[in-house]
């Protein structure tokens, strides 16, 4: 019986070890992962790195992006959106500005006049709207969009 518990335990051991790693490995991936903003009005996001590629959809300005890789020149970035939709976008059309973008658990999310549910709503948006961060308060984010309208947010309802 001794002898069948230490096989056992053997045979499991690896098997943690292995585990372990790839979680490691897997969850350092997106932390890794560099976030950057769209900095044009609007910019195309393709199925390759070039413009003589197809255009997948369109990102406004403030919209914050993954970067998962670059192309061989390093003027394309291969990036992830907040839906986990994947594409390429010119790298010049990115800055290290700091943006979220709402991802509503409903249909829209309350913009409040300060950092907190007891300042009054001055406005809603839907779902995947970017915004610049002017600054962070604890829980909540002051924010601008780009045609200048500004406001508080809870941090659980952006990417």
């Amino acid at each position: 019986m001794k002898n069948q518990k230490r096989k056992i335990h053997g045979s499991v051991k690896p098997l943690l070890v292995v585990s372990m790693f790839l979680f490691v490995v897997f969850s350092a991936g997106d932390v890794l992962a560099e976030k950057l903003t769209v900095n044009a009005d609007v910019a195309n996001i393709r199925s390759g790195p070039g413009t003589n590629y197809e255009v997948l959809w369109q990102v406004e300005k403030y919209t914050p992006l993954q970067i998962l890789d670059t192309d061989k020149t390093g003027t394309w970035y291969y990036i992830k959106d907040f839906e986990g939709s994947i594409g390429w976008i010119s790298k010049n059309l990115m800055s290290k500005i700091d943006a979220v973008i709402t991802k509503p658990r409903e249909e829209r999310v309350n913009i409040r006049s300060g950092p907190g549910t007891d300042y009054d709503v001055i406005f809603k948006a839907i779902k995947g709207v970017p915004f610049k961060v002017l600054e962070r308060k604890g829980n909540w984010i002051h924010l601008q969009h780009a045609d200048g309208d500004k406001g508080w947010i809870h941090k659980i309802l952006v990417w």
